[in-house]
């Protein structure tokens, strides 16, 4: 059962000690548990509204509001692990959603913060992305470097192979900037034979487009 299901199943049970039982001092945690239901579906919702912004580039305001108000709930209830996943997501909206890093930092920052605190290995492997990503684009190529290589390294650890290859896609990208052709493309090379491996098809899509502009270059 997962935990969205957990929370469902105590509301109710909450409900039934109230109404039948007499017994009402669970009604605030049934409470907490909505609160956390809200949360959870406001962060999936929200980020179906990111996976449809990717197809389309077609912002919709309502992702943002979905992940502020799962960010708020759950610092209501005292979730890092949820809160860091939220506000990572608030900080994608800004930076990928509306090209803005610098409203994003904030909210990446945090969001490893809180992600180191606890033992999030992958929350904190997209949060340095990110980061990374920032550290580029304002013209830090070595510690773009760096956050890129620590994400990969997480998520190495944590076995999310799809995400390898898109980390070492991530460090051919900074690599091919600092001038370091060769680098880059071993870097494609170890990226493409990940994604075939685990049909990462949409990864392996931009790693060949990153081949052909490093031999355009």
């Amino acid at each position: 059962m997962s935990g969205f299901d957990e929370r469902l199943e105590r509301a109710a049970a909450l409900y039934e000690a109230a109404v039948f039982g007499g017994d009402n001092d669970g009604l605030a945690g049934a409470d907490r548990d909505l609160d956390g239901v809200e949360a959870d579906l406001a962060l999936a919702r929200g980020r179906i509204l990111h996976a449809r912004f990717l197809a389309d580039r077609a912002e919709d305001p309502r992702e943002l509001e979905l992940f502020e108000r799962a960010a708020q709930l759950y610092r209501a209830l005292g979730e890092e692990r949820g809160l860091g996943e939220a506000l990572f997501w608030v900080g994608i909206v800004h930076q990928v959603v509306r090209g803005d890093n610098g409203t994003a930092l904030p909210a990446f920052t945090e969001s490893y913060r809180l992600a180191s605190q606890i033992g999030d290995l992958l929350t904190m492997s997209y949060a340095t992305r990110h980061l990374g990503f920032a550290d580029q684009a304002g013209g830090d190529l070595d510690a773009a470097w760096r956050r890129q290589e620590e994400s990969v390294r997480l998520r190495r650890e944590v076995g999310f192979d799809a995400g390898v290859a898109a980390g070492l896609l991530a460090l051919a990208q900074v690599a091919h900037e600092q001038g370091r052709d060769p680098e880059a493309v071993r870097l494609l090379d170890e990226a493409e034979v990940i994604a075939v491996e685990v049909g990462a098809h949409g990864i392996r899509h931009w790693i060949s487009v990153a081949h052909k502009e490093i031999a355009g270059g």
